[in-house]
């Protein structure tokens, strides 16, 4: 289980090594995405609180990069936070998820990225449930919901 000790030490000190790597144009991803998914997961977008399709979807599966398709979180894992984004306490796997210490808007966060194709998939908080402790606040728009 990832803990913000561990997520802080990965966005200052390198991240996971992903499975595979997704690399494509912007053009290529213009091209496969809708003008919202494009905004948020390759120039670092967001979407309105309470906005988002996934916000209040509790189906059993597992959600997935709308960009590459990689596992992202379980559905196990996810929680309603309150916040307005679909929360998750923890990634499918600790080399789903790429960290990156965030300072704009005149704030200092972590953005979470997919590790396999590097889109912006939301920030991370270390005010979740226990046991982690971890709150991931995704972007609908930035997954897929493939369910079991």
């Amino acid at each position: 289980m990832l803990t913000w000790k561990e997520i802080i030490n990965f966005s200052v000190k390198g991240n996971p090594i992903p499975d595979r790597r997704v690399e494509k144009s912007e053009k290529e991803w213009r091209d496969q995405l809708t003008a919202e998914q494009f905004r948020i997961t390759r120039h670092k977008g967001t979407e309105r609180p309470n906005s988002g399709a996934l916000c209040s979807i509790y189906d059993e599966g597992q959600y997935n990069c709308v960009c590459c398709n990689t596992p992202l979180f379980d559905s196990t894992i996810k929680f309603d936070s309150s916040s307005g984004w679909p929360s998750f306490t923890q990634p499918i796997k600790e080399n789903a998820i790429k960290y990156h210490k965030d300072v704009s808007f005149g704030m200092v966060r972590v953005e979470v990225m997919c590790n396999t194709c590097d889109g912006h998939l939301g920030h991370v908080f270390p005010d979740g449930p226990e046991p982690s402790g971890l709150r991931y606040c995704i972007n609908s728009e930035s997954m897929i919901l493939e369910t079991k």
